[in-house]
């Protein structure tokens, strides 16, 4: 346990806890409950903690360490060394505090004095980059190696973020009116580049920019597999209007969206075979129910035809497709099978309907009521022995018992 001299603390009756600074007592706080030497070690240990707060302020003044946090961590102690919470010599800990003020001034003046000269070094090497910038953003366009100015301008981009990074902090106005000539050089640049690469063949540039477009629309479309067909071909057409751009990039982008299309074939082959064969199969059971369907006789059982026709329908649709140089052939055949039921159909409805024996009953009471007539006009005719009236009474009387016979057939 930590020890004190006894002329620098003690502890009372009720556990409160006293130190003594030049003389005067002072309260530092109460540990109830616990026998008075326990009470007054654990102020000492707080008076330990200070102390050796204080001994590492020493070593890293005697380190040299950066003298601004050095001058906060002193303040710092001297305001926690006021009236602290502690039993010991808190006097001499402020003595060993302020000891170090001197120390810690020097430390920045020496540090301040190596700052200027490391400023003035970064600022030089600042200006070198600048004046290197500018002269690259001054080349002639026409004469200027663009590849070759591009990465030396990159490279002192790269130089400068190292000085920021890893150099001597400078002044923020010299720093800031050195980074804008340095912007505006990299700016002039890029500006001059674009114009330069802009005035180039403009078609080629075009082609080849199209030409990636529909590379990267293919190799997106590889994903959908064979439902991606149809807009590859209308890829492939757009590639060939799109012209050949020199170089072997066109060569290589060629190779790419031909990549793309063999994937998307190859699997539209796997899916044709799979078809086919699922199609094959799909016919051999339409086939068979085309034999089923050849057995309906709508003529002898019209409602149990209709019924067959309605269970061979549902098992059509379920069977599925067939291949298409068989798809019209099989359709017209069921399409026959089902014209023959609804012919059956409509032509019992048209017996059967009220309205339509109605209409009948009216045509065949017209009919016999107009033979009647045409009769008695046969008879005045032959009996005058005039030729033409008895030609058209004839005439007329034979349509209209022609006419009569159909009507009456139609409702049978």
């Amino acid at each position: 346990m930590p020890t004190t001299p006894a002329n620098l603390g003690r502890v009372d009756a009720e556990n409160n806890v006293f130190v003594t600074e030049a003389g005067v007592e002072r309260k530092v706080g109460q540990y109830p409950g616990v026998a008075a030497e326990e009470a007054l070690a654990y102020f000492v240990r707080k008076f330990s903690d200070l102390e050796a707060q204080v001994r590492i302020l020493e070593q890293r003044v005697a380190n040299k360490v950066e003298a601004s946090s050095l001058k906060k961590i002193a303040a710092k102690l001297m305001e926690d060394l006021k009236e602290p919470a502690a039993v010991g010599d808190i006097a001499d800990l402020r003595r060993r505090v302020g000891n170090l003020d001197e120390k810690i001034t020097a430390l920045g003046a020496e540090k301040s004095e190596a700052n200027k000269e490391a400023i003035a070094e970064a600022l030089a090497k600042r200006n070198d980059i600048v004046a290197r910038a500018e002269a690259v953003a001054s080349q002639e366009s026409a004469k200027t190696q663009w590849k070759n100015s591009s990465a030396e301008m990159t490279a002192l981009f790269d130089q400068w973020q190292s000085l920021q990074k890893s150099g001597a902090r400078v002044p923020k106005s010299e720093a800031d009116a050195l980074w804008k000539r340095f912007s505006a050089a990299r700016t002039k640049f890029d500006a001059g580049k674009r114009a330069y690469f802009a005035g180039l063949d403009s078609a080629n540039k075009a082609a080849k920019a199209a030409k990636q477009e529909i590379v990267a629309q293919a190799e997106a479309l590889v994903s959908k597999g064979a439902d991606a067909t149809a807009a590859y071909r209308k890829l492939l057409d757009a590639w060939k209007a799109s012209g050949r751009t020199p170089g072997k990039g066109d060569d290589a982008l060629w190779a790419r969206f031909k990549a793309a299309g063999d994937a998307i074939y190859s699997a539209r082959a796997e899916e044709v075979v799979v078809e086919n064969a699922e199609q094959t199969a799909n016919l051999e059971v339409k086939l068979e129910l085309l034999k089923e369907a050849a057995t309906i006789d709508p003529d002898k059982d019209l409602a149990e035809a209709k019924k067959h026709l309605l269970s061979i329908q549902t098992r059509w649709e379920k069977a599925g497709r067939v291949p298409k140089d068989k798809l019209r052939d099989t359709e017209d055949k069921l399409r026959a099978i089902e014209a023959k039921v609804r012919k059956v159909e409509e032509d019992q409805w048209r017996k059967t309907d009220p309205a339509a024996i109605e209409r009948s009953n009216g045509v065949i009471a017209q009919l016999e009521d107009s033979i009647v007539k045409l009769e008695t006009e046969l008879a005045a005719a032959k009996a005058t022995k005039d030729k033409k009236k008895t030609d058209a009474a004839t005439e007329a009387l034979k349509a209209r018992q022609a006419w009569l016979e159909v009507v009456k057939a139609s409702m049978q």
